[in-house]
């Protein structure tokens, strides 16, 4: 962060142009510290620059240079970066900013509290908070983490590995998690009766080296219903788990105890992102496309029917239209995407409006949420009949089912549907910076790092011991790392 990396304006302007240009270049800061130096620094303005005016500002070349050096910027096509920018308005701070966040979107989001990552369970939570773990929730199956005795956690509590680990990403799902650690090795813990968590005995209460990985870093995992993916540093992906509708990408039905890479997926493409539903999968290539495999009820592989897909298939929808996706979110009977011009996509069953098209109509195929084109996203998040979008002011739209509140409008009922993309006024005054979403329950980070939730609380998901639920969004005690 560059707080304290220049301490007065003066000192910018004692320096010489390129000396400014690269302490700011390389001084790992973020789009919002190249903000607030324009605020808090005269000398870097564009109207008092060192720049002549008809130039670009100083911290305009550095946001500029940054994105040059940003993996999702570099692996867009020469119109694509034109086209963002366009969207940004011309500025490069900006466009670092939905570059830099997109990244955080399924990863660690930096926070003045730390880094940190939320990810919510059916009944449970998950958070990573300067890379150790914490879960709260109820689970009778040792996804929690804490031993075979531990059923309920009322607030977040640490998770202890068999040795000191740095946990950069996790996933939760029904009965399983998967961690990744910060030298790629995986562990996994909770029901494993499917040969989910790429071990052979049945039930895991304490997380669990993947001994099968361990010579294969990896930078993310998904968790689906009763399968895991795993996303190697070098984009490659592995499945392990149930197969009985082809989720595991190899060409057949036949579960897989252990990880097994998806080797059609790794000859076609490099995989930069990936998700899972509960019994299909999505994996975002580097060249923007989008693959898919698995059951293909609710119309959530895209393909315009409900075949389930063995191999990884490509949606051609995307490929006709020269749509560049960056990320999705799989949900139980819809998927949403978000693309390089940050707009959104939705498609799978209508139920509810979680589709967020004004009705609850099936879409087939992927279809663009209209009402959101004037907004640049950097987040979507899909779970049972309710989606969440995080837009680039930090702003929060949500649609579909209510879900026990966990939909956070607080002019609705428990089970009221919202058919068309919403903002949440009751996180107006907070900046999110990262929302998940499970069946009844949501919590987000905002960008001081603080958790907020809000939803059905029965089985403690939410980390409060005396709420039994809250449609208000209500602080949750950050653990301090010890």
């Amino acid at each position: 962060m560059g707080d304290n990396l220049l301490s007065s304006a003066h000192q910018f302007e004692d320096l010489p142009e390129h000396l400014v240009l690269q302490i700011l270049t390389l001084g790992r800061l973020n789009a919002i510290d190249l903000v607030s130096l324009e605020m808090s620094s005269r000398a870097l303005r564009p109207s008092h620059g060192m720049f002549p005016k008809n130039m670009m500002s100083v911290l305009e070349c550095a946001a500029f240079q940054l994105c040059g050096s940003n993996l999702i910027y570099t692996s867009l096509p020469v119109n694509a970066r034109e086209d963002l920018l366009d969207r940004c308005s011309g500025n490069w701070k900006r466009l670092l900013g939905f570059l830099q966040s997109v990244e955080q979107s399924s990863g660690m989001v930096e926070t003045p509290a730390g880094n940190m990552q939320i990810k919510s369970g059916r009944y449970h939570t998950l958070m990573v908070s300067d890379r150790a773990v914490y879960s709260c929730g109820s689970s009778l199956c040792g996804v929690l983490g804490h031993g075979p005795q531990k059923t309920q956690c009322v607030e977040f509590t640490r998770i202890s590995f068999a040795f000191p680990v740095q946990v950069i990403q996790v996933s939760a799902s029904h009965n399983h998690a998967a961690f990744v650690t910060q030298s790629g090795e995986v562990f996994t813990c909770g029901d494993n009766s499917s040969y989910c968590c790429g071990h052979r005995s049945r039930t895991i209460f304490r997380p669990q080296l993947v001994e099968s990985l361990k010579h294969i870093p990896c930078k993310q995992v998904a968790a689906g219903l009763t399968f895991t993916m795993f996303l190697t540093r070098d984009g490659r992906v592995y499945t392990c788990g149930s197969n009985v509708h082809g989720q595991l990408g190899h060409g057949d039905t036949m579960d897989r105890p252990t990880p097994t890479c998806v080797e059609l997926l790794a000859f076609l493409c490099t995989v930069v992102q990936i998700a899972a539903g509960p019994s299909y999968a999505l994996s975002v290539a580097l060249d923007g496309s989008l693959y898919t495999f698995g059951s293909g009820s609710n119309f959530c592989l895209g393909h315009g029917e409900q075949l389930n897909e063995f191999h990884p298939r490509e949606i051609q929808s995307f490929k006709r239209k020269g749509i560049h996706l960056l990320r999705v979110s799989a949900g139980d009977e819809h998927v949403v995407a978000l693309d390089s011009n940050g707009y959104v996509y939705t498609w799978g069953k209508g139920y509810c409006g979680a589709l967020g098209h004004g009705n609850e109509t099936d879409k087939t195929t992927p279809e663009l949420v209209d009402s959101l084109k004037s907004h640049l996203a950097i987040q979507v998040c899909a779970s049972k009949r309710k989606t969440f979008v995080v837009v680039d002011n930090g702003r929060v739209f949500g649609f579909g089912w209510m879900s026990f509140g966990s939909l956070g409008f607080l002019d609705r009922g428990a089970s009221d549907k919202v058919v068309r993309p919403c903002v949440l006024d009751s996180l107006r005054s907070h900046r999110i910076s990262q929302i998940s979403t499970a069946l009844y329950h949501t919590i987000v980070i905002t960008n001081r790092g603080q958790l907020l939730g809000f939803g059905d609380n029965e089985r403690a998901q939410l980390g409060q011991d005396k709420l039994r639920g809250c449609l208000n969004p209500t602080e949750i005690l950050v653990p301090k790392s010890s």
